[in-house]
């Protein structure tokens, strides 16, 4: 008996159950597997055996095609380090009792590090016949390894077409205002920079774009703000959530206490509020501030049909190389052409990915560290293309429920 298991970890994407659509599809077709079972909240429910069977629940294209559409996590996610041990053999015991030959893991960096601890583990104690893989996702788009993540096209999409909308309301009243938009993004700027993509349609987009990766000097952003004012009668702005002042500290520390999540990471969000206080105090024109936060990754409307498609990709090749024999690695795209727009599918090993992050490059930031340059764009533009195809019922897209 081989049994596959996957499960799904930290933040949610609008198309991380297409990775999972991808792994069972591959996983129905393959006579290596009797059984696959889906590990409801992560690594959590691996540990507590709380499996439910996919080959039940996912039982022909139509379901497979409505799972793809369904936003957020379908497993359930969770956000749990491993710290000893102690968890890591529990977990292998649990492998190995239910005859888990292939586990698949659907996440970002820090679900890369669950899977480079598991593999370690394996090999330290000679633990053979189980295949332990990462398969990526993560908005943020700060994954090691892969040309971009499975998930960032989609919320690239929202981005863009929220700050085109967004760009023209500002515009509607004569009066004078700024409006600053916080978007996702603790160390890297990925997905603020996809603000840009606003301006493909001939729109002007956000005036004034600052990344996680330019620190953010209060005096020249108060400058730029009153340049930009003097010559338009809106000014809008896009601001990563984790952008930083010059001595290293997050904006958002400002207003908000050091707490720190289960992996060392410190709550951020409020940047846009500090920014917003900040013109109201220096300036005194009208302003506001807007947080995306959760609507950014779960907007499956706006689903990437690029994104869509290689997420599913991403999936089937995870369970491809663990079919193989391959155990520690990621499954990762590998842009081959910008122009057309080509990628494939490999492997990397799983310690590029775990604990490390892509930071956007320095000449992709203009000079004055307030927009993208025009590499920014042609990175992000073949990413956003195509509409998924999305079922309607009562007005509002279908989605389903797993456990």
């Amino acid at each position: 008996m081989k049994n596959l298991l996957v499960a799904q970890s930290g933040g949610p994407t609008s198309a991380i159950n297409a990775t999972l659509a991808g792994i069972i599809s591959c996983a129905q077709i393959s006579d290596q597997i009797d059984n696959i079972y889906g590990a409801v909240n992560g690594i959590e429910g691996v540990m507590e055996e709380n499996f439910i069977d996919l080959r039940d629940k996912i039982d022909n294209s139509e379901a497979l095609q409505l799972l793809c559409q369904t936003p957020a996590a379908a497993l359930g996610s969770c956000r749990l380090k491993l710290n000893d041990q102690a968890q890591l053999a529990r977990i292998i015991e649990v492998l190995q009792k239910n005859s888990i030959s292939y586990f698949i893991y659907i996440g970002g960096n820090d679900s890369m590090d669950t899977i480079a601890k598991l593999s370690l583990y394996c090999r330290v104690h000679n633990i053979t016949g189980i295949s332990i893989m990462g398969a990526p996702k993560t908005i943020d788009n700060d994954l090691c390894g892969t040309d971009h993540c499975p998930g960032f096209g989609s919320a690239a999409k929202y981005i863009a077409t929220t700050f085109s909308e967004l760009e023209r309301d500002c515009h509607v009243y004569a009066r004078k205002a700024v409006t600053i938009v916080e978007v996702m993004g603790r160390n890297a700027g990925w997905l603020t920079a996809a603000s840009a993509l606003s301006r493909l349609n001939g729109g002007k987009g956000p005036d004034l774009i600052y990344l996680c990766e330019s620190p953010l000097n209060p005096e020249s952003f108060i400058r730029d703000v009153q340049q930009k004012l003097s010559e338009e009668d809106a000014v809008l702005i896009a601001v990563s959530e984790g952008v930083k002042l010059p001595d290293g500290k997050y904006v958002s520390e400002i207003v908000q206490p050091q707490a720190t999540d289960n992996f060392g990471h410190s709550y951020i969000a409020g940047a846009s509020s500090v920014l917003e206080t900040l013109v109201r105090n220096k300036i005194g024109c009208k302003v506001r501030s807007i947080e995306l936060n959760l609507m950014q990754r779960c907007a499956s409307h706006l689903q990437s049909a690029t994104d869509e498609d290689e997420s599913r990709m991403v999936g089937m090749k995870a369970v491809q190389a663990a079919l193989n024999g391959e155990s520690g690695k990621m499954a990762s795209i590998i842009r081959t052409s910008d122009k057309p727009y080509r990628v494939t599918y490999g492997l990397v090993d799983i310690d590029v990915a775990a604990n490390a992050e892509k930071k956007v490059p320095a000449d992709w930031i203009s000079e004055s560290g307030n927009d993208v340059t025009q590499k920014m764009i042609d990175y992000l533009t073949p990413l956003i293309q195509g509409e998924s195809r999305i079922t309607w019922k009562n007005g509002i897209p279908e989605t389903m429920v797993l456990y």
